[in-house]
């Protein structure tokens, strides 16, 4: 937004004047200057308008007027002697301004503030979290003005530098004082680790009790809880004492301690000794009961004041350890519902374990059972695969011989062998492989036509030979027809 503005105007005289105001931000002031026409030449109101506007020095000529006033949001910036055509852009220029004023009136204050939160940071000689807090703090307030673009880019810009200045400083103290913990989370750290080793060795060697052994880890167990320790130093030694207390179990109660890490079972053995412990009070609080009765019936009926204010100090005593006990009862109770939760939550959780686990089965199984249909189906293709080249091997055979010099053998049909070999393979394989009846089929009738031709081209006795083979043929269909 601009701070200066140019325009034409008249005066009281009716006479053209230029005019031009400006705005003191700091002050919240505007100063008003007007030319007459006589000295506010062209070029003198183009370099206004161009470079005095624009916050560069323009020398103004001898013999025009200024005037100041105070910014308001109700009184015209100009007096009334004055007058312009384009009234609204005085109107908007007057809140414009308005709204840089209170804007750098803001900027201001937040300097300020950062201003005293620097003092601050500069006295100090090591890390505070409540100056980085408060330094944090701010920056949001600064964020959330800029956001809603009541602070200017300019403005913003100065505020967000100085602020992360301050932020660097205070993370420099931060990293000295995070590598002093760390030097001194290392010194506690080794104290613990020296301790959990100690114990460890004594289990081993067996030259102390287990119990106290075990004692001590619960003191280790307890101190740790409270130690200043990093977060990585933490868990790993928290990690030692599981394992340190798991090492003194084995020892202790045999190979049967490594069954407690069952979540499972460690909640139902503290569910089942809490239930007991639970039932114990409840029976000692309406113990306590009975005999805060009695002895209220008692005070009713004593022969002195001594007897009196003994039975009623008893009654003190009784009734304070009945409301210690029914808040431990109390406290035991909750532990129960805590546990109810636990032990809900554990049983959902192995339950979807056990229902992915069994998915996991059935995928393996299914995929055993796809693996072995697999293997049967190629064992059986090779099985038909052998049939079928004993057949062809068969057919094969029986042509060559066919081709011998005729002897006593060769009264027989060859046809006939031909279809004891393709019997016997169907035999073989009619239940798995129905195609092998075509393939000798197809076969018989080729060697037949082979065999008819050889014989046709027989100069001996192609007749006789013909026929023998034709009826031989015939009846060997005939009788497997039979059969």
């Amino acid at each position: 937004m601009k701070t200066k503005l140019v325009l034409w105007g008249t005066d009281a005289e009716d006479k053209r004047v230029l005019i031009a105001m400006e705005l003191k931000v700091d002050d919240n002031r505007v100063v008003l200057y007007t030319f007459p026409e006589a000295i506010a030449s062209d070029e003198f109101a183009d370099l206004l308008m161009r470079d005095w506007r624009d916050g560069k020095e323009v020398p103004f000529p001898e013999g025009y007027a200024s005037e100041e006033k105070e910014l308001t949001v109700t009184e015209s910036l100009l007096p009334e002697t004055l007058k312009v055509e384009r009234t609204d852009i005085i109107q908007r220029a007057q809140t414009e301004w308005h709204f840089i004023v209170l804007s750098s009136k803001m900027s201001a204050m937040y300097a300020s503030e950062l201003s005293d939160i620097k003092t601050r940071v500069e006295k100090l000689e090591k890390f505070d979290g409540d100056v980085w807090d408060e330094l944090k703090t701010f920056w949001d307030k600064v964020q959330q003005q800029v956001r809603e673009r009541n602070l200017f880019r300019e403005h913003a810009d100065n505020l967000r530098d100085n602020t992360n200045a301050l932020f660097n400083q205070l993370k420099e103290m931060r990293a000295a004082l995070d590598e002093e913990y760390k030097k001194a989370s290392q010194s506690v750290y080794d104290k613990f680790e020296s301790a959990i080793q100690a114990i460890e060795e004594k289990a081993e060697k067996g030259s102390a009790r287990l119990q106290s052994l075990f004692d001590e880890l619960k003191t280790i167990q307890r101190d740790f809880r409270d130690a200043n320790l990093t977060r990585d130093h933490r868990s790993s030694l928290w990690e030692r004492i599981d394992a340190a207390f798991k090492a003194v179990k084995v020892k202790r109660f045999g190979a049967k301690a490594a069954d407690e890490n069952n979540p499972s079972e460690r909640l139902d053995r503290r569910y089942t000794g809490l239930l007991s412990a639970i039932e114990k009070m409840e029976k000692s609080i309406k113990r306590d009961q009975d005999d805060l009765n009695f002895q209220k019936k008692k005070i009713d009926t004593t022969d002195g004041q001594l007897e009196a204010q003994i039975r009623q100090a008893k009654i003190m005593m009784i009734e304070e350890r009945i409301r210690s006990k029914e808040e431990k009862l109390n406290e035991m109770l909750q532990t129960k519902a805590d546990l109810d939760n636990k032990m809900s939550n554990l049983k959902a959780r192995e339950a979807e374990r056990a229902a992915k686990e069994k998915i996991e089965a059935a995928k393996e199984a299914v995929k055993e059972k796809i693996a072995e249909n697999i293997k049967h189906a190629a064992e059986a293709r090779e099985e038909d695969s052998e049939t079928l080249e004993k057949a062809a091997a068969a057919l094969s055979g029986n042509e060559e011989k066919a081709e011998e010099p005729a002897q006593e053998e060769k009264k027989e049909s060859l046809l006939d062998a031909v279809e004891e070999t393709v019997g016997e393979a169907l035999e073989d394989v009619v239940d798995t492989v129905k195609g092998v009846a075509g393939v000798v089929s197809k076969k018989k009738e080729e060697a037949g036509k082979d065999l008819k031709k050889r014989f046709d081209q027989d100069d001996d006795e192609p007749a006789a030979a013909e026929e023998e083979v034709t009826a031989e043929a015939s009846a060997e269909t005939d009788d497997n027809k039979d059969a």
